[in-house]
């Protein structure tokens, strides 16, 4: 249970919500990015903000779960050894006492969290893009999105001790 409420999780999931009110601000991307998502205002529909926001964050918060296992490399010692019979488990405890701090930097991190954004979540939404028939502003300025919030995220979760 520990692995699936962790605070860093949480922490990770929020930050998403801080990226996305700069990254769509009007005098950011916003405009832009409502140009060419086709997106209109109308004032006589009001969103349900909290709807939107909650699952905007539940979403992250499922994001930043995956996440962890590509910014902590700790977490790969036991799931690497599982199945294999007779396997002493201090031999496990002592690595990680060894070397359980090693890479646990929020730079690491953030490192990962980009790489992950760059290699998974633009070419993911890049692909979408392409038969939806969005333009390359659209996928720069949404895929641009979660790449800097990946790299945030990736940076909280590896970096909280």
């Amino acid at each position: 249970m520990e692995i699936l409420f962790r605070p860093a999780l949480i922490v990770a999931a929020l930050s998403s919500l801080l990226v996305g009110f700069i990254w769509y601000n009007p005098k950011v991307f916003g405009n832009i990015w409502m140009k060419e998502a086709g997106i209109t205002m109308n004032p006589n529909e009001k969103p349900n903000m909290v709807k939107m926001f909650g699952l905007s964050v539940l979403c992250a918060y499922f994001i930043a779960f995956v996440l962890q296992f590509n910014v902590i490399h700790q977490m790969g010692v036991y799931s690497a050894t599982e199945g294999i019979q007779n396997i002493d488990p201090s031999v496990l405890d002592n690595f990680i006492k060894a070397y359980g701090e090693t890479f646990r930097t929020f730079k690491h991190g953030a490192l990962h969290g980009t790489m992950v954004g760059l290699f998974l979540c633009l070419p993911t939404l890049g692909t979408g893009a392409i038969y939806e028939k969005r333009s390359f502003k659209y996928v720069m300025i949404a895929g641009g999105y979660w790449v800097v919030t990946c790299a945030l995220m990736g940076g909280i979760i590896c970096g909280w001790n």
